[in-house]
């Protein structure tokens, strides 16, 4: 969890934290102290009828309560169940900006909702893009995929270069920025450290299928803009 509230941290303040469960429940115990440690209010939900799940309908309340106040211009919603969707769905048509946080079983409906979607499987750290020894029996969504891998990935080699052609000049060459904003529009779920690699820069070169440029940016000599062009077949 600790890991997760880091990555939401980089795209802004977290002013309110909720977990919802029937804390009294022995298997949902474990998670007090890191509630605390990490200021989350846990806010107890009992389920009156065997095969309902109460937390459900209170975290949907709430945040509809939320948005009411006017206040907040994100939401993030921490769940793989697609019970959500609809809640996601709302937000949304009020121009609240949705973050969908679950495991790679999430439902591709709820993760469509969400104007982008964190897999809870992939490392946040900042160091992510580090080769790290893996532990027997974890999963290897981390792994960074190799060249003859990522070309044979049809879908993402298309993906990648259709974002290209989208924004290619009479050139070839194309902002690479708006070409990895407009593959996140389309799948929200996308993530670079899907393959192992944290940024689009390194994912593209990766593959050897794209030249990259790296021209000064205007006015400004100590930055850089970067290109993509896709090579020649």
């Amino acid at each position: 969890m600790a890991a997760v509230l880091s990555e939401l941290s980089k795209y802004g303040h977290l002013v309110v934290k909720k977990a919802y469960g029937d804390w009294s429940r022995n298997h949902l115990k474990s998670w007090k102290q890191p509630l605390n440690e990490l200021a989350i209010t846990p806010v107890q939900q009992v389920s009156h009828t065997q095969g309902k799940n109460s937390s459900d309908a209170a975290m949907i309340i709430d945040a509809m309560d939320l948005l009411y106040t006017n206040t907040f211009d994100a939401f993030a919603l921490i769940t793989s169940d697609s019970d959500f969707t609809k809640l996601a769905s709302r937000l949304k048509e009020s121009q609240i900006y949705v973050f969908g946080v679950g495991e790679n079983k999430t439902p591709t409906a709820f993760r469509n909702a969400c104007d982008d979607f964190i897999l809870t499987e992939i490392r946040m750290e900042p160091d992510a893009e580090k080769e790290a020894t893996p532990k027997k029996g974890a999963s290897k969504i981390n792994g960074k995929k190799t060249r003859t891998q990522l070309r044979r990935d049809t879908k993402l080699v298309n993906l990648l270069r259709n974002a290209v052609t989208e924004y290619a000049d009479a050139n070839g060459w194309a902002p690479l920025g708006p070409c990895g904003s407009l593959i996140e529009r389309q799948y929200p779920d996308f993530d670079p450290r899907t393959y192992g690699y944290r940024t689009f820069t390194l994912l593209f070169e990766a593959t050897d299928l794209f030249e990259i440029e790296r021209r000064p940016h205007p006015g400004d000599k100590t930055t850089h803009d970067i290109y993509v062009k896709s090579k020649k077949k």
